[in-house]
């Protein structure tokens, strides 16, 4: 990744720990102070020859490649005062003209705006009033008037005019106010001017990378919890559903309560819940129905393993019951040994230290940044549901032949082009889906909005439902037309409709499109990682003739679709 830093002070310390964590990131940082040139550098596909990280290791300088982005990331770290003139007279406690400060930020939105056309995407810290100013007292929150209310009031003026670009995330600086002791350096700035502390520098740090990690879809999407003294006080086996403490007066049930609330409000954002305990499994079940304090019920869990069986074993068997890598666990014990355990047998899981007393639990559960997502979609707020009614399609299949049971669940597809309604739940299924995924492209919204609309290129999106519900948009695939061929760019699939033969319809219909249009052939080439083995048993059972790593139909064959789907095309 090339990843470029602007900002009004020094930062070249975090310059300088990105570089040596990642050899593969590429750092340009731009000088400080410079911001407004920065910016229109960017904007104008140029970045100084002295823009470089240059050490006694190596030295390289940053120029743009084939790929039409300048840069794939721009980080841009400012101050109000140094960048919206206008607001440094509130500071000086001079009278301010509220539409003239809107004004600058507008002229502002608009250069970094204009970056955007040479980046894949633009991190934007948002704007603090400096924590040492006392401002106006009582009065530093009065409307239009105080520094506090103003410096909010240019924030949200900032998000409005960025929201025009999907590829623009403003990262709050308020939550680096709890993360750490310390964020000025008074004497760094004086001498080097360098503002901000190293502990403030470590924590953005990190922040960058949980944010990256979230737009190439690596963050985490399941959280295996443990039951007693974890979902509840107390060892169920010993006191019984009617004994355990969760809710009440209790100061202990009410911290148990509050965490199940806080593990219930993560589902509404895209977040699985799975059970791993070592308990009889009726019995936990029993205490999750009936007990009249419990916020979480069986129908809130995609699965569990309730059992007294290895941890590590039963979150194996959870991964694959939903369909999802160990990479994107989250597992969460009291005990120190099953945490200890489980780290060790299964190092792609993550697994937070975790507080002693419950009390600390909310606190510990939503301060995680492993959830990291660009964009939350109606269907991410349906996940939980969804996978409960996957857990009852799995059920009926245990009763019926393969081919039998998919008759019986009545699926419908509606196949429509991307669209401004679906472009958000498109990207996120482009950029978050490993497994049933042909190339494993990644792209920010804007980009693939813009490649989707080039007339040689389309873009098809999959909506799938049955008898048990909706399991909305889980399939797209991409293609552009080259000299009688269709070439599919992208195939991918949401692993929670695996196994319903989907992905053999999604087939059919662009081979059914390439006959409309009288092409001669279909391509598609498979570009190997280390998780999307499923699309290519896929490709190899599905009759397309083999060369390499490029799979070939010839478009004067028929592929034959299967009868058990209802097919509208939108």
């Amino acid at each position: 990744m090339k990843i470029g830093l602007i900002s009004d002070t020094n930062i070249d310390i975090l310059a300088r720990m990105i570089q040596n964590d990642n050899n593969q990131y590429e750092i340009v940082s731009f000088p400080f102070a410079q911001v407004y040139q920065s910016l229109i550098s960017v904007s104008n596909n140029n970045i100084p020859n002295s823009c470089y990280i240059n050490s006694s290791e190596s030295g390289y300088k940053i120029n743009k490649t084939g790929d039409n982005k300048l840069l794939d990331l721009l980080f841009l770290w400012t101050r109000a005062e140094s960048v919206i003139n206008e607001f440094q007279k509130c500071l000086e406690f001079k009278e301010v003209d509220i539409d003239k400060i809107l004004n600058e930020v507008d002229e502002y939105s608009n250069l970094i705006l204009e970056a955007t056309n040479s980046c894949g995407n633009v991190f934007v810290m948002s704007w603090i009033k400096p924590l040492y100013h006392f401002g106006y007292g009582m009065s530093d929150n009065k409307f239009n008037f105080g520094i506090s209310n103003i410096i909010n009031k240019m924030n949200l003026r900032l998000s409005e005019n960025l929201s025009k670009s999907a590829n623009i995330f403003i990262i709050d600086f308020q939550k680096f106010l709890y993360k750490c002791k310390n964020i000025y350096n008074h004497k760094m700035w004086y001498t080097t001017k360098t503002l901000y502390s190293l502990e403030l520098f470590k924590k953005v740090k990190e922040d960058i990378y949980s944010s990256i990690n979230g737009l190439f879809g690596k963050s985490r999407r399941l959280i295996v919890v443990d039951l007693d003294n974890t979902l509840w006080g107390g060892i169920l086996g010993d006191v019984g559903w009617e004994g355990i403490k969760i809710g009440g007066h209790d100061y202990i049930g009410e911290a148990f309560a509050d965490f199940q609330k806080a593990l219930k409000s993560l589902t509404n954002r895209g977040i699985l819940l799975a059970i791993c305990s070592k308990n009889y499994e009726k019995n936990a079940l029993e205490a999750i129905n009936k007990h009249p304090e419990m916020i979480l019920k069986e129908e809130d869990f995609a699965t569990w393993r309730i059992n007294w069986n290895d941890k590590a074993q039963n979150i194996i068997d959870i991964a694959k019951d939903v369909n999802l890598g160990l990479s994107s666990i989250v597992f969460i014990d009291d005990n120190p040994a099953e945490r200890n355990r489980v780290a060790e047998a299964l190092p792609e899981v993550y697994v937070p230290e975790w507080p002693d007393e419950p009390i600390y639990y909310k606190e510990a559960l939503l301060s995680l940044d492993c959830f990291n997502a660009p964009s939350v979609s109606k269907e991410d707020r349906k996940r939980a549901k969804m996978f409960v009614q996957e857990r009852k399609r799995r059920e009926l299949s245990k009763t019926l032949s393969h081919e039998e049971w998919l008759k019986s669940i009545e699926m419908e597809i509606e196949i429509e082009k991307l669209n401004s309604a679906n472009q958000t739940r498109t990207a996120q299924l482009l950029n978050k889906t490993n497994q049933f995924n042909l190339t494993t492209r990644r792209m920010s919204e804007k980009e693939f909005v813009d490649w989707a609309n080039q007339p040689q290129n389309c873009m098809l999106t999959f909506r799938v439902k049955d008898k048990f519900g909706d399991s909305g948009l889980t399939g797209v695939i991409s293609y552009t037309i080259e000299d009688k061929k269709m070439k599919v760019v992208d195939f991918v699939m949401s692993c929670r409709v695996m196994g319903r033969d989907i992905e053999k319809l999604m087939l059919g219909q662009i081979i059914k499109i390439a006959q409309e249009l009288k092409l001669e052939k279909v391509e598609l080439t498979y570009r190997k990682t280390d998780r999307n083995q499923p699309i290519l048993d896929f490709l190899n059972k599905s009759g397309l003739q083999k060369n390499n790593d490029t799979y070939i139909w010839k478009c004067n064959e028929d592929y034959k679709i299967p009868d058990y789907f209802n097919v509208k095309v939108l």
